[in-house]
């Protein structure tokens, strides 16, 4: 009569000639018993992975510590005992580019994460402002009338605002051609 009704329910204990071999950090269940009849090999592979899934099941909720809080039941995990394969071996160690090997020529260094942020404390004002781009304190001398001139540099410097805007938009066209100079290099 249990089978019109459906299935009856399987046994919560699972019995194997050799014990499996658990890593509950990996979820992993290790069987090391035989399949025996190659003939039925579909359900005794179904029978083999619903023991396997139970045994683990099992070993879960008898050895791990269970926590129940706020967000639902919790169940904490060993450490990983098994140590897995790669599946793809080490990547080669890679060759330094043409700006590391220059830069190590020339000892440059990294810029830190304080030199490239692009805020600074203005003390006349009392609030932070940009070091550069939109606003930036490297333009307060285009706003300026008047600009104090070195007495001892041997170049002849102009004595305007627009002077330095002037400089860095050549500054920008110069950059620009030695990115063309080198982008032709890199092509040859």
């Amino acid at each position: 009569m249990a089978d019109s009704k459906g299935p009856s329910k399987l046994p919560v204990t699972v019995q194997k000639p050799t014990p499996y071999t658990f890593d509950l950090a990996l979820l992993m269940a290790n069987d090391p018993n035989p399949l025996l009849t190659p003939t039925t090999l579909e359900t005794d592979l179904a029978a083999t992975a619903r023991d396997g899934a139970q045994a683990l099941l099992n070993q879960l909720l008898g050895t791990c510590p269970i926590a129940s809080t706020p967000n639902g039941v919790l169940l904490t995990l060993p450490e990983v005992e098994t140590r897995l394969p790669r599946e793809k071996p080490l990547p080669a160690p890679q060759g330094q580019t043409k700006w590391q090997r220059f830069a190590a020529k020339k000892g440059i260094k990294p810029k830190t994460a304080a030199a490239r942020q692009n805020l600074q404390y203005n003390e006349a004002t009392g609030e932070w402002e940009r070091k550069w781009g939109y606003k930036g304190a490297n333009k307060a001398a285009d706003s300026q009338w008047i600009v104090e001139v070195d007495e001892k540099s041997d170049k002849p410097t102009k004595a305007t605002g627009a002077a330095s805007r002037q400089e860095r938009k050549e500054k920008v066209k110069r950059n620009e051609r030695a990115m063309r100079k080198n982008a032709r290099k890199e092509r040859k």
